[in-house]
């Protein structure tokens, strides 16, 4: 039936094989030793709702593959939730739980020689965890995802769990009620699925259909609808087909379909996060990209969904409206898309997109015409100066002044800037400095958003800078800056700023700078040592020692 060579290393052989027998011991019989070792790599868990129900979609992926003629394996992957984690310690695992799930499906899947996998996985840091994985192994392989939550309703308005954080915020200003905060968190998040608006789930989802990793139109399905389970039976045997065809990974994963990825990211203003896990997964195919890659890009692509947390909208709104083909289409026939560039259908891009229309429809508004962009260029800017050589990465959509100059406000830890923010000592026109939050000196680069969704809710989301070596949620909007590369950790100029120091943040020029003489900056620099490593053993003090630049992805195998 196809091409199962590394699975036959397992079982071919005498016919008392130690390793038939073992199979057997799972399932196989004599029909079966021919048949294509297959992968279920199922990120199931109940510590979040992003991954409650894959379950479900692993055993239906299980029926399908066994009926198309392969032998599934199913085996587990870990996961974090950043939205329960998010503001407290637990979030330094967020990102070192990518390269977890990486590293734990590269080892299943090539420690048992399976033929292909199709890896199923709902919160953030599976999406990137898995395709890191499926890049690195290049054999036949899809992703699942999970699918989004649908909104939650309170007072004729749609939630998202980005809700509650910026109730917080609202409710220490004095702006709402103690009921109002306790009736907005009760209906936030009611039921299955990953965080609604374009955020970084979301985003990484839709990436990867861009890609051509994943199926048309499965980046934006709802967990609890039933297109979620007829599009995952579908890809199980796309899988199939693509190991009987040999449709590797890195024939997909092309320069091109990265430059797909970051156009369709910017034109649904995506998430911060997709410049640091495109980065690490082409680092993983082996396809060079740097972050001016993204800046270059996002010169050309417009804005074109009006999709929270800046927007009005969320996923299962983008679905309706067209989903993420109707925005690729749109961008194809601009010429901002790469239509020949395979996919894991077998068919490229432009055949995927043949039979979509070239405008939206009119009787929505979720995704804009090209003529009336929600913004004439794209919303994630790289900006660098004397604070970020390297590079750092802005969010710029929904920010009503782009350009602020103001005095620092230091922290050395997110939690002594949230102290500060609701304790209202932050002002109109400060600029808030938190670092030591960086890949190695967090270590693990932690979302801020919880600092940033209480500035928005005290009502200084348009007038207080804020910049990071850390890293900001999808869920984050404002006049914010993360990814602050060199990072403070390592001696990077972050490390050198001082309160009062003024400091630059302007978009349109791209430029982050602190305003203080380069001789003293260098006097400062020869008083500055590295501080004592917060964690000595475990994973976080494995993955501090190994972790590279955010400026290339924080990936833990750089050559």
């Amino acid at each position: 039936m196809a091409d199962n060579r590394r699975s036959q290393t397992i079982t071919a052989g005498v016919q008392r094989s130690p390793n038939r027998a073992m199979l057997r011991a799972v399932g196989f019989t004599d029909g079966d030793f021919d048949k294509p070792i297959v992968g279920v790599a199922n990120g199931h868990s109940t510590i979040t709702p992003c991954n409650a129900g894959l379950g479900e979609l692993a055993t239906l992926a299980e029926g399908a593959l066994r009926k198309a003629g392969a032998m599934p394996q199913t085996f587990g992957t870990i996961t974090v939730s950043d939205g329960i984690s998010m503001g407290t310690q637990g979030m330094k695992y967020s990102l070192v739980s990518r390269e977890v799930i990486a590293d734990a499906i590269e080892t299943a899947t090539n420690a048992q020689s399976m033929d292909g996998v199709i890896v199923i996985g709902g919160c953030d840091k599976n999406m990137p965890g898995g395709m890191i994985a499926i890049a690195r192994m290049n054999i036949p392989a899809i992703y699942v995802y999970g699918g989004t939550i649908k909104p939650g309703h309170y007072h004729g308005h749609d939630l998202t769990v980005v809700s509650t954080f910026e109730a917080v915020g609202q409710y220490t200003a004095g702006k709402i009620s103690e009921e109002e905060f306790n009736g907005i968190e009760r209906h936030a998040c009611p039921g299955k699925g990953s965080c609604g608006g374009m955020y970084t789930a979301n985003t990484m989802s839709s990436a990867i259909e861009v890609m051509g990793m994943a199926l048309p139109y499965s980046s934006t399905q709802a967990a609890e609808d039933h297109d979620k389970k007829d599009s995952t039976v579908a890809s199980a045997l796309a899988l199939v087909n693509a190991i009987q065809q040999q449709i590797l990974p890195r024939q997909i994963l092309t320069r091109q379909a990265f430059e797909n990825a970051i156009a369709v990211t910017m034109a649904v203003g995506g998430s911060t996060n997709a410049v640091l896990h495109l980065m690490a997964i082409a680092r993983a195919a082996d396809v060079p990209l740097t972050l001016d890659d993204f800046e270059i890009i996002r010169a050309k692509v417009p804005v074109l969904c009006d999709l929270k947390p800046s927007g009005r909208y969320v996923a299962t709104d983008l679905h309706r409206a067209g989903g993420i083909p109707q925005v690729m289409k749109m961008l194809l026939a601009h010429g901002l898309l790469h239509g020949d560039c395979l996919t894991i259908t077998g068919k490229t891009i432009a055949e995927n997109l043949k039979d979509i229309p070239d405008s939206p429809s009119p009787d929505q508004d979720v995704i804009r015409p090209w003529h009336n962009p929600v913004y004439a260029q794209g919303h994630l800017a790289i900006l660098k100066g004397n604070l970020a050589s390297e590079g750092a990465v802005a969010k710029i959509s929904g920010v009503k002044h782009p350009v602020i100059t103001g005095p620092a406000r230091v922290f050395n830890s997110e939690e002594d800037a949230m102290e500060a923010i609701l304790g209202h000592r932050i002002q109109a026109g400060d600029v808030l400095v938190i670092r030591y939050e960086g890949p190695k000196g967090g270590p693990g680069m932690r979302e801020m958003l919880s600092p940033t969704s209480a500035l928005i809710g005290a009502g200084l989301g348009d007038s207080v800078g804020l910049i990071t070596d850390g890293r900001f949620s999808g869920g984050t909007y404002g006049m914010v800056v993360g990814h602050v590369a060199p990072e403070a950790w390592v001696g990077g100029t972050i490390a050198l700023v001082e309160e009062g120091d003024s400091i630059t943040i302007d978009a349109p020029a791209r430029l982050l700078q602190i305003n203080v003489a380069e001789d003293i900056l260098a006097q400062r620099r020869a008083k500055w040592t590295a501080p004592e490593p917060r964690v000595s053993r475990g994973v976080l003090a494995k993955y501090a020692r190994l972790v590279g630049s955010a400026s290339r992805g924080a990936v833990t195998d750089e050559a």
